[in-house]
C-alpha cells in the first residue's frame, strides 16, 4: 500500500521527527552470525517487458456453470503505452512466471488509486468452473495463492510521470492484472526479478538439438532464480515461502549445474542445525515456520541435513560446512540408528514420496483409512512402506556419513558410521526382503521402492536382476511413464543410466510427453517447474487450488542428470572438487545435440556433441587447467587426459 501524496522526509534528507524508534528485540538467544553467501537482489539484467497485453471489460458467454469469457476493449502492441481506463482491467504477460516486482513509470490524476493483482495464470475455457476457474476467460486465475494478500494499491500524487517499485515485498507471477479509479497511463512497465543467485555465481549452460528440452533447462533456472531467496524456499507466490528440506535436499545436485551456491547453502545449513530437536531429529522446514518444523522424524526432509552438506562437499571438494555441522549431523545419525525411522512419532505421518503416482501417496490420501472413530489414519502397508523407505535413508545417510568422517579424519567416527550402514543392510533384508530374496510383495508393482532397492545394493544375487527387469516392465506397463514423486524422481535417472544400465530408458522418460513428464508441463505450457506433474492441463483444467504452486523445482532435480549423462561431465566419487573429474556423455539420438559449460572451482569444462551423416559422432571437450579427467568415448575404455581440449569422432550405432 502506497500512498505518493505522502512525503517521506527522509528520502530528502530531511528530519524523522514524529516517527517512532525502532525496537529492540530480545527473543533470540542464539549465535548471530554475517552473512553468507550472496543476499537477495534485483536482477536488472534479467528484466522483462510485457509480451501481450490486453484491456477488458465484462465478458460474454457467461452461465451457471462458467463465468464466461471476458470482452477486449483494446489489444496493445509491443513498447506502446498502457492505458487503462476507469471500468477497464488491464492484462500484463511477461512471458516468464518468475519471483519478482514491477516497475512502473505512469500518470494520472491525484489520488487516482492503482490496484495490481499479480497471477501465474489465467483462466480459460469460457471459465468453466467444472475446470476449477476463478474468473472468466482471460482474466488472472489466483486461487492457488490461498489466504496470501498478493497486490499492489497505489495512490497517485498527480505530479507528473510518477516512478514506483515494491521495496518491502515480492510477488510470484507471470501476469499482472491492473484495475484503476480513473484513467491511468503507464508509459513504462517492466518486471524485475528478485533472487539470491547474482550473475556472478551462474556456471553452467546447457543446450540440446530439442527446443522442447531446452525449454525445461530454463524452466529449471528459472525455478531456482524463484526460490533461492536467502533460503531455499518451496514456491514464491503464495502464504508459504518455507525452506522444505526435502526440495532441497533432492534439488541441491542440480542447483550447483546452474550456480555457485556453496555459501548460500552454507548459510541455509546453520539454519538447518539451529532448528534441530533435541532428540536430533531435524524439521521440515528450515529456519523454523509456521508448520512443518514439527518433530517427527520425516523420511526424505530430515534428511536433507546430511545430504546437502554431502553434496556440497562433493561438489566442491571444501569441507567447512561438514565440520561446522558434523556434531549435528552424528545426532542425527544416532538417532536413526536408535529408530531405524520406526519411532511411534514416525510411524503417525510421512510425506513420503510426495505427490507420486503410486499406491500409498501421502497427499492424495491413498496412504490413510478411517478408523472406527472416523479419524484418517496411516494403513498397515504404508507404515511399512514408511519403514522401508526410513531405513534406507538410514543405509543411505550412513554411507555418506562414513566418507565425510574418512575426508576429516574421524577414524572413530568412521567406523561407528560404517557399522550402523552394516546394522541398516542388515535390517532392510531381514525385515523387506522376501524369501525369494525380492522386495516384499506389497512393493513389486511399484517403482520408488525398487529404484532404492536397486541404488543402494540392498538385493542380492539373481534378485537384483529380476527387480531390474521388473521396474522396466512397470514402465512399459505404464506407457513408458515414471510414476514417482518427490524423493524416486530425485534418483530416478542415475539408477537407471548407472544402476540398471538402460540409459535409453531414462532418455524415453526425459523425452515423454505424456502425463506424468517433464516436457507434459512444457506442453501445458510452464515456464518453470510445477509442484505437481499435472498441475494444470488443457485438457481437464487446473489441480487442487489448496496446493497447486507453478513455480516449485524439486521436480527439477533431472538437470543435474542432464548435465551428469548427456554432457557427460561429472564429479569423480573418489575425488570431490573436480580438480579430478569424469567426462562420459552417454549420447543418445533423439537429441541430436549437445552443448554444455560448466565452470568448476577450477575453471570451465566444455562438452558438446552432435551426430553427423552416416551415424558420424563428433565430440568436442575440454579440460581446464590445472586439472585432469577421466574421459570415457562411448564403446571404449576409460582414459586419462590431461588439460587440454580434445575431439572425438566415431560411429555409433543408436
Amino acid at each position: 500500500d502506497y500512498d505518493a501524496r505522502v512525503k517521506t522526509p527522509w528520502l530528502a534528507g530531511g528530519p524523522c521527527d514524529g516517527f517512532r524508534s525502532s525496537e529492540i528485540n530480545s527473543d533470540f538467544k542464539g549465535e548471530l552470525l554475517p552473512m553468507r553467501g550472496p543476499t537477495i537482489r534485483l536482477r536488472g539484467d534479467l528484466a522483462m517487458s510485457p509480451a501481450e497485453a490486453y484491456a477488458w471489460k465484462g465478458s460474454s458467454g457467461a452461465g451457471e456453470d462458467a463465468f464466461g469469457t471476458v470482452v477486449k476493449t483494446r489489444v496493445f502492441k509491443r513498447g506502446e503505452p498502457l492505458k487503462i481506463a476507469k471500468g477497464e482491467t488491464l492484462v500484463v504477460d511477461f512471458g516468464q512466471n518468475a519471483a519478482a516486482v514491477p516497475a512502473f513509470e505512469f500518470v494520472a490524476k491525484e489520488g487516482t488509486r492503482l490496484t495490481v493483482e499479480p497471477a501465474e495464470m489465467l483462466n480459460d475455457a469460457n471459465g468453466d468452473k467444472k475446470r476449477g476457474n476463478d474468473g472468466p476467460e482471460g482474466a488472472v486465475y489466483r486461487q492457488n495463492l490461498r489466504r496470501a494478500r498478493a497486490m499492489i494499491n497505489y495512490t497517485f500524487s498527480g505530479e507528473g510521470v510518477e516512478k514506483y517499485r515494491p521495496t518491502f515485498t515480492f510477488f510470484g507471477y507471470r501476469y499482472l492484472s491492473i484495475a484503476a479509479t480513473d484513467d491511468v497511463e503507464i508509459r513504462d512497465l517492466k518486471s524485475i526479478p528478485v533472487t539470491s543467485i547474482p550473475e556472478s555465481i551462474e556456471c553452467g549452460m546447457l543446450e540440446t538439438g530439442r527446443e522442447d528440452v531446452n525449454r525445461l533447462i530454463a524452466n529449471v533456472k528459472w525455478g531456482q532464480y524463484s526460490n533461492y531467496l536467502s533460503v531455499p524456499t518451496d514456491c514464491p507466490q503464495r502464504n508459504e515461502r518455507l525452506g522444505w528440506t526435502a526440495d532441497t535436499q533432492v534439488f541441491t545436485d542440480a542447483a550447483f549445474c546452474n550456480a555457485d551456491v556453496y555459501g548460500f547453502l552454507r548459510k541455509w545449513m546453520r539454519d538447518v542445525v539451529d532448528t534441530q530437536h533435541d532428540d536430533g531429529s531435524y524439521t521440515g522446514v528450515a529456519p523454523m515456520a509456521q508448520y512443518g518444523s514439527e518433530a517427527g522424524h520425516r523420511l526424505g526432509w530430515a534428511d536433507a541435513g546430511v545430504i546437502v552438506p554431502y553434496v556440497m562437499w562433493r561438489r566442491t571438494g571444501d569441507l567447512s560446512v561438514v565440520e561446522e555441522c558434523w556434531g549435528s549431523m552424528m545426532r542425527y545419525l544416532r538417532l536413526l540408528d536408535e529408530t531405524k525411522f520406526a519411532s511411534e512419532k514416525a510411524q503417525q505421518h510421512q510425506w513420503a514420496d510426495w505427490l507420486s503416482y503410486e499406491k500409498m501417496e501421502t497427499n492424495s490420501r491413498r496412504a490413510y483409512e478411517k478408523g472406527p472413530d472416523g479419524k484418517l489414519r496411516p494403513t498397515a502397508d504404508a507404515q511399512t512402506y514408511w519403514r522401508y523407505l526410513g531405513a534406507c535413508y538410514w543405509l543411505w545417510d550412513s554411507r555418506m556419513m562414513e566418507a565425510m568422517a574418512v575426508a576429516l579424519g574421524k577414524e572413530a567416527d568412521a567406523a561407528w558410521c560404517r557399522g550402523s550402514a552394516a546394522r541398516a543392510l542388515e535390517h532392510l533384508r531381514a525385515s523387506f526382503v522376501a524369501s525369494d530374496g525380492m522386495l516384499l510383495p506389497l512393493f513389486r508393482d511399484m517403482q520408488t521402492p525398487a529404484l532404492f532397492a536397486l541404488k543402494l545394493g540392498i538385493l542380492e544375487g539373481g534378485a537384483a536382476g529380476k527387480t531390474r527387469d521388473a521396474l522396466l516392465e512397470n514402465f512399459r506397463a505404464h506407457g513408458d511413464c515414471l510414476q514417482t514423486g518427490f524423493l524416486g524422481t530425485s534418483i530416478l535417472m542415475d539408477t537407471l543410466t548407472y544402476v540398471v544400465g538402460s540409459p535409453e530408458t531414462a532418455y524415453t522418460l526425459l523425452l515423454q510427453h505424456k502425463n506424468p513428464s517433464w516436457l507434459y508441463s512444457v506442453d501445458q505450457g510452464a515456464t518453470t517447474i510445477w509442484e505437481r506433474w499435472n498441475s494444470y492441463t488443457k485438457s481437464a483444467g487446473f489441480g487442487p487450488n489448496g496446493m497447486n504452486s507453478f513455480n516449485h523445482y524439486a521436480y527439477g532435480a533431472v538437470l543435474s542428470w542432464m548435465y551428469g549423462t548427456m554432457a557427460g561431465i561429472r564429479a569423480d566419487p573418489a575425488r570431490p572438487g573436480f580438480r579430478h573429474f569424469l567426462l562420459a556423455p552417454v549420447p543418445d539420438r533423439r537429441v541430436g545435440r549437445v552443448m554444455a559449460r560448466y565452470r568448476s572451482v577450477y575453471g570451465e569444462i566444455e562438452s558438446s556433441w552432435k551426430y553427423g551423416a552416416g551415424g558420424k559422432w563428433t565430440w568436442r571437450f575440454r579440460i581446464p587447467a590445472n586439472t585432469t579427467a577421466t574421459v570415457t568415448v562411448p564403446g571404449q575404455k576409460p582414459e586419462e587426459y590431461a588439460s587440454g581440449c580434445y575431439e572425438v569422432a566415431i560411429k555409433l550405432e543408436k
